[in-house]
């Protein structure tokens, strides 16, 4: 049975072959399983987690591709519904050398919105001592309420519960709806992890430190703040610090941030309340999280670039002075 459950979109990403180069002049793309949720599932199969995933794609062949693709990467799938008679979600996105992205998403409704609180399995969610969720479905109901339901189920049944907003503008029709509704979750959390580009958005100041302190405040015990080739910045309210990133030849920056929270989730499953963490535990933690982001940066596409545990040893081990924690 999985360790780690995480719930939300699983889709086909159409990705850009050419960087920097916008959607509107339509450059060739090629199709790849996609979804942050999903990605990270993967992540922690590749590093050694039994993970499963909870979602719903459509009854058309993307379904069944995504669906053999979990189970092909070793992620439970017992928690994928298939909704009949409705399309698989699918995301065209431009991907560019600074990390960041353009993303169009195509759902009319896209099968990712129809997962119901009923199709969310209590006795499923149960078995992991860990559950992760994105905010991509807070954007449409039924999802944002099965989304709220299981995360709120799985908090009362003692799970570590990890929240990644993803905050996605072309899915939303009012940005301050939007920043209502992904705020909302933040008292479930005991993990926050962001995007730089998300942070401002989600917590209204550009600046780490105080942004920290009121998500802190809200209900999460650690904050994390992913700043691409930056590094990260991290927040428990006792200790706080940044990171580095590793240097390495990018290839294809488009998922360094899933494998990063795959990465930070395998560690700090085992650890204990992030409240507790000291700054030297949380330090390593993100060194192993900074160093699984950059190898995903040297490879093309998110699924196939994930690392592996000793990939990430082996890298850490080769550069002088870096220790892989545990």
């Amino acid at each position: 049975m999985p360790e780690v459950i995480a719930l939300g979109e699983l889709l086909i990403d159409f990705v850009s072959i050419e960087k920097d180069v916008s959607l509107t002049n339509l450059p060739s793309f090629v199709g790849a399983a996609g979804g942050a949720p999903a990605n990270v599932a993967v992540g922690l199969s590749r590093l050694g987690v039994r993970s499963g995933f909870i979602g719903k794609v459509g009854d058309d062949p993307f379904g069944d591709f995504l669906r053999e693709t979990l189970e092909r990467e070793g992620v439970e799938t017992t928690g994928l519904r298939t909704g009949r008679g409705v399309r698989t979600t699918l995301a065209f996105v431009a991907t560019r050398t600074d990390g960041q992205k353009d993303i169009c998403f195509y759902r009319n409704p896209g099968a990712d919105m129809l997962l119901n609180a009923e199709e969310v399995s209590l006795a499923y969610l149960q078995t992991a001592s860990l559950f992760h969720f994105g905010g991509v479905t807070l954007s449409r109901s039924p999802a944002r309420e099965a989304t709220l339901h299981a995360a709120l189920m799985a908090k009362g049944q003692g799970l570590l519960i990890s929240y990644d907003p993803n905050w996605r503008p072309t899915l939303w029709d009012d940005p301050v709806e939007a920043r209502g509704r992904l705020w909302e979750p933040m008292p479930i959390a005991h993990l926050l992890h962001c995007a730089e580009e998300e942070w401002e958005f989600l917590t209204g100041t550009a600046d780490l430190e105080a942004g920290a302190r009121k998500v802190l405040q809200a209900g999460p015990q650690l904050v994390v703040v992913t700043q691409g080739e930056r590094g990260c910045y991290y927040d428990n309210g006792a200790a706080r610090g940044r990171v580095p990133a590793f240097r390495v030849e990018v290839v294809d920056p488009l998922g360094a941030g899933d494998a990063f929270v795959a990465a930070m989730l395998s560690r700090l499953r085992a650890t204990g309340p992030p409240r507790g963490l000291a700054g030297e535990q949380l330090h390593e933690v993100m060194v192993y999280a900074n160093a699984a982001g950059a190898l995903t940066c040297t490879k093309r596409g998110v699924i196939p670039s994930l690392p592996t545990a000793a990939e990430v040893e082996g890298f850490l081990r080769a550069r002088e002075g870096v220790r892989a924690p545990g």
